[in-house]
Parts: structure tokens; sequence; C-alpha cells
């Protein structure tokens, strides 16, 4: 009776470290798993961040938050009024370019008109290493050593217009070229209700009437 006793009292302490070191083991298990779930929530958030953070800069590359929407309404010299301009300097017209936030859907009133010819520039702005492609609009007379002939797609040029930080005196590429008569305009964004006066440029094709 007696070694039976102990055969139960050998086997009741075999049990209890089985289970204790099956609890150990799952403890371990829960702590590990705990673990790597929180590593997996920093390294999901730490690519959240950067791609939030590359979304961002390339919004930043796309906008015309450092445009300077508004201007004194001084206009290059040589620049040569439009004869015949399709809308007529105090007129109305519908602005259908998006250069800027505000900007498309608004009513403009056409201050200017001039008859030039356009470019889309790429440049690389005085003020930072970060190049702005296609930009729209640089007139020939902003264009320093400007003459009496365009310059043709390609051509290195230095700009001469304050239409951005950094854009004045910066080295430039003539991206496109088109003779046609651009507008200097007053208008209200239709975001944000700001007032815009004298704004350089937009073209006849970006304007469309008032109905």
């Amino acid at each position: 009776m007696q070694s039976r006793k102990i055969v139960i009292g050998i086997i009741t302490i075999f049990t209890v470290l089985i289970l204790s070191a099956c609890a150990g083991a799952n403890e371990g298990e829960n702590i590990e798993t705990e673990s790597n779930t929180e590593e997996n929530v920093e390294s999901n958030n730490d690519e959240m961040d950067m791609e939030e953070s590359d979304t961002n800069e390339d919004m930043e590359g796309m906008d015309h938050s450092g445009m300077n929407h508004s201007s004194t309404g001084e206009v290059p010299e040589g620049l040569q009024k439009s004869d015949n301009p399709t809308y007529e300097v105090g007129s109305q017209a519908i602005i259908e370019s998006d250069h800027m936030p505000g900007m498309k859907g608004a009513e403009a009133t056409i201050v200017g008109a001039y008859d030039t010819t356009v470019y889309t520039v790429s440049y690389t702005p005085t003020t930072s290493g970060e190049p702005v492609e296609n930009h729209k609009w640089v007139i020939h007379e902003e264009i320093e050593g400007a003459g009496e002939e365009p310059f043709e797609p390609g051509t290195e040029v230095t700009l001469n217009t304050d239409h951005m930080e950094g854009m004045n005196g910066a080295d430039a590429v003539i991206d496109s070229a088109e003779e046609t008569t651009v507008y200097m305009v007053d208008f209200v964004t239709t975001d944000t209700g700001d007032e815009v006066k004298n704004h350089k440029w937009v073209t006849e094709s970006e304007l469309s009437s008032v109905e």
C-alpha cells in the first residue's frame, strides 16, 4: 500500500513538472507572438509614414504653392498689346486651366491682352535643387537677351521673371513654343475665395466665354 502511494506521488510530481513546462513554453510563445505583433505594427507604421512622406514630396513637386498669384501689373518692355483680342480688356471669361489650386472654373476679368510667343520651360530654381518641369507660362519678353525671333524647343535660356520663387535668373530649357494672345487677369479663387490681381499669364486657349 505504501509503495502504491509512493508511485502515485512520483506520477503526481512528474505531472506537475510537465504541466509547468508546457505553461512556460506557452508563455514564451505568447511573449514572442506579442513581440512579433508589435514589430509588425511598428514596421507598418514606418511604411505608412514613408509613403505619406513620398506623396507629400510628389505633391510639392507638382503644385504651384510658390507661385506669385498676384502681380503689380507691370509688363516687360517691348510687349505689344493685342489690337483685336478675342477677350476684350474689361470683359469676363472662364479660366479653363489649373496652373494652381482654385484657378480652374474661376470667372476672370481681363485686364490686359498681348500678342507674343509663350513658352513652357523646365528649370532648376535658384533657391533649391528641385527641378520644375514644363512650367506654364513664360513669354518671349521674359527671357534674358530675347531678340525678334522666337526660341526653338530645346534652346537653353535664362529666365528674367519672378512668377515663382527662385525663377528669376534661373537657367531653363524651352519645352514648347506657341505664338498666341496672352492675358493678364483678375479672379477670385474657387477654393479659398482669395482675390488674385494682375495674374500672369493665361493663354487664349485657356479661356472660355461666360454663358
